[in-house]
């Protein structure tokens, strides 16, 4: 190849480089790859309009950073490009609906059930960056997972990758929405692709009408604060009691508005097996992962994304799980070990548990 005194490439090369880093992207694992200019169009209005409307709960994080979460520009100054990537994460063989259906068991969100997904991506994007610049260097690249104010689906969506849904989940029409999405800011001047501008929600609402907690105060209008994924992850004090009830066995996080919807049959299994389950946790009873000692807890969750909830916010949850169960010896009696612990907020929650089975 010849390059410019600039260092920078003629405009025919960087168009093939697209196709190029598409098939890179499928060689280090992912299911698809788009490019779009660095702009998130009437995204960014949105997430105004649910800041205004307090929706994010305690996530105030949501709206720091200024325009940096939906200026790509703002994070990462030069940055004109960004190229999105997914990778399907549901395990497989896998049954969520029925593990739903066992009451004394817990039911994990599936992108957890197997280890964080962070390094992994992260790792695999930084090789996809260095390809990249090996091709046409000059150019500053940077990736992001879920690790910085990103405004990833807009992004996604933007970049071809697929339409937002009702329930704010990306969905691609052959794959669902059960896979991950990262991110490389690039200054490179990339053909870009064409935005998923079709919806194929049409009239359905499953997912709206679907959620345990009646979250969706709307089409892709979401309050945070009933939503069981917040609740069970991001909410550090005590889960508002009405809601309790309605969280079923779900400990950590939801996947019931992605799992109703139509488009799930298209769903691809995983291809890595770091999200495959480990330590059986998609099919642990409730009673015995309450009984884990901190240590416990610790070693078994070590790499997973279940760490970010800690020791008692797990054990806050598997209580609520617990009082939902069916009234067992094993389901009691866990609670009892547990009704004398020295958090005030496993204490609480408990004696709430206990109280649902006559105890």
């Amino acid at each position: 190849m010849s390059t410019t005194e600039s260092n920078t490439f003629p405009i025919p090369e960087l168009t093939d480089l697209p196709e190029l880093i598409r098939q890179w992207a499928s060689d280090l694992g992912f299911s698809d790859a788009g490019i779009t200019t660095a702009e998130t169009g009437e995204h960014a209005r949105h997430l105004q309009d649910w800041l205004d409307s307090g929706y994010q709960g305690e996530m105030e994080y949501m709206g720091h950073h200024g325009d940096k979460r939906y200026t790509p520009n703002s994070l990462v100054p030069g940055t004109i490009r960004v190229i999105s990537v997914r990778m399907d994460y549901m395990p497989t063989p896998d049954s969520p609906k029925e593990a739903l259906t066992n009451r004394e068991n817990a039911y994990i969100t599936r992108y957890a059930l197997g280890r964080d997904y962070h390094k992994l991506i992260r790792k695999r994007l930084a090789t996809l960056a260095k390809k990249i610049d090996e091709a046409v260097s000059g150019y500053d690249h940077r990736a992001f997972v879920d690790s910085a104010p990103v405004l990833e689906r807009a992004l996604a969506q933007r970049a071809g990758l697929g339409w937002i849904g009702k329930n704010n989940m990306l969905i691609h029409p052959k794959a669902g929405s059960f896979f991950f999405l990262g991110e490389i800011f690039t200054s490179a001047p990339l053909p870009v692709d064409t935005p998923f501008e079709t919806d194929h929600c049409g009239s359905c609402s499953a997912c709206l009408d679907m959620c345990p907690t009646d979250a969706f105060v709307g089409p892709h209008k979401l309050d945070a604060r009933r939503c069981i994924s917040y609740l069970t992850i991001e909410l550090k004090g005590s889960i508002p009691e009405e809601l309790r009830t309605l969280m079923g066995n779900r400990v950590f996080g939801c996947d019931d508005c992605q799992l109703v919807c139509p488009w799930q049959k298209f769903k691809k299994p995983t291809r890595e097996d770091d999200f495959q389950p480990r330590h059986g946790l998609d099919n642990s009873s409730l009673a015995e992962l309450f009984l884990w000692t901190e240590e416990q807890f610790l070693k078994r969750t070590e790499g997973s994304a279940i760490r970010r909830t800690g020791y008692e916010g797990w054990l806050r949850n598997l209580a609520v799980g617990l009082g939902n169960a069916p009234t067992t010896i094993p389901v009691t009696e866990a609670l009892k070990q547990r009704a004398d612990h020295p958090s005030e907020l496993v204490r609480e929650h408990v004696q709430w548990a206990l109280a649902q089975h006559g105890l």
